[in-house]
């Protein structure tokens, strides 16, 4: 064995111990694909906006801050999961955008690590919410552990990535999912209704998954992969992502004509969206295109979240 190859492999069990503490810090955080927590954040905020106009100002700040945590915790996990399985699969790859174990930024036994913390640092924010929240604690447990586990599921174990069943997962997960259990938490009601609500949000989400799958779909099709985008094609798959990126904001319009005005706040991050569709269209730009969508999502969700708070709640389209 080469001396090259000595290298690599020391630095594959250990990742870069010689690295400075902020260094090492900004390594553990840049595995977490910060760019990519919007995704939960935004449809809790969402819950917890929805709950405050519900509650008629009955809110609390402490339950927002640990359903935040708790909700953030197992997204991050969920993207060290990620992160692990497809490294050992062989999918990530030169082109990959996640870089963390294949450029040994840390090792795997550091990858597992941090997922267990984060894991247990969920749980633990779960235990306090339970503590201090109107809702029943089964209530809240089925939906926490249902969002936990499929955190894991989508690469760990079954691995609903690698079948095709990834993108079901995230419609349910980053929308309906997060904003009843923000909601939840806050009011003790279960008020399916605000299913509605998550639609845009999980539509948008989507795009971001959509898009990552178009890009790296002739590397997934080498690898044994089945994803939706390899299976409906270049051409559907753009169909499919214009979709998800423009309904919302046909959704906004007609809330917006119908309901209050203040829906069509999230309009001004339209030309952002057509941008990035353009890009979606060029092989030399598509690159991008997943953390764009990315960003896209976090003005996006926040000017939604907005319009939820500014809107008379007797405006406030299917809750009573």
């Amino acid at each position: 064995m080469g001396n090259g190859e000595v290298n690599n492999v020391r630095k594959e069990s250990t990742g870069d111990a010689t690295k400075p503490p902020l260094m090492k810090l900004s390594s553990y955080v840049l595995a977490l694909r910060p760019w990519s927590l919007s995704a939960s954040l935004m449809p809790t905020l969402l819950g917890s906006a929805i709950a405050y106009k519900y509650g008629h100002g009955d809110f609390s700040w402490l339950t927002l801050l640990l359903t935040s945590f708790t909700v953030v915790s197992v997204h991050g996990a969920g993207n060290l999961v990620n992160t692990y399985f497809d490294y050992m699969k062989g999918i990530d790859g030169r082109m990959s955008d996640d870089r963390t174990l294949v450029d040994h930024i840390l090792s795997k036994d550091e990858v597992v690590t941090l997922g267990a913390m984060l894991y247990a640092a969920g749980c633990v924010g779960f235990i306090l919410l339970v503590a201090i929240s109107p809702a029943k604690m089964e209530h809240l447990a089925l939906v926490y552990f249902g969002g936990l586990s499929s955190s894991f599921l989508y690469t760990g174990g079954i691995g609903l990535k690698y079948i095709a069943l990834g993108d079901v997962l995230i419609l349910i997960i980053f929308g309906p999912i997060s904003v009843l259990f923000a909601f939840m938490s806050q009011t003790g009601r279960v008020e399916w209704a605000t299913i509605y609500y998550a639609i845009p949000l999980a539509l948008n989400t989507e795009a971001i998954l959509h898009s990552n799958n178009t890009r790296d779909c002739e590397n997934d099709s080498q690898k044994g992969i089945v994803t939706l985008a390899i299976l409906i094609g270049h051409t559907a798959s753009h169909i499919l992502y214009a979709f998800l990126l423009f309904t919302p904001y046909i959704l906004f319009v007609v809330l917006g004509l119908r309901h209050s005005l203040w829906f069509l706040l999230p309009l001004i991050t339209l030309p952002s969206a057509f941008r990035i569709e353009k890009q979606f269209r060029c092989p030399e730009t598509i690159q991008k295109v997943p953390r764009e969508t990315a960003k896209l999502n976090l003005y996006f969700g926040l000017l939604y979240v907005l319009a939820c708070s500014f809107t008379n709640v007797n405006q406030l389209p299917f809750l009573h």
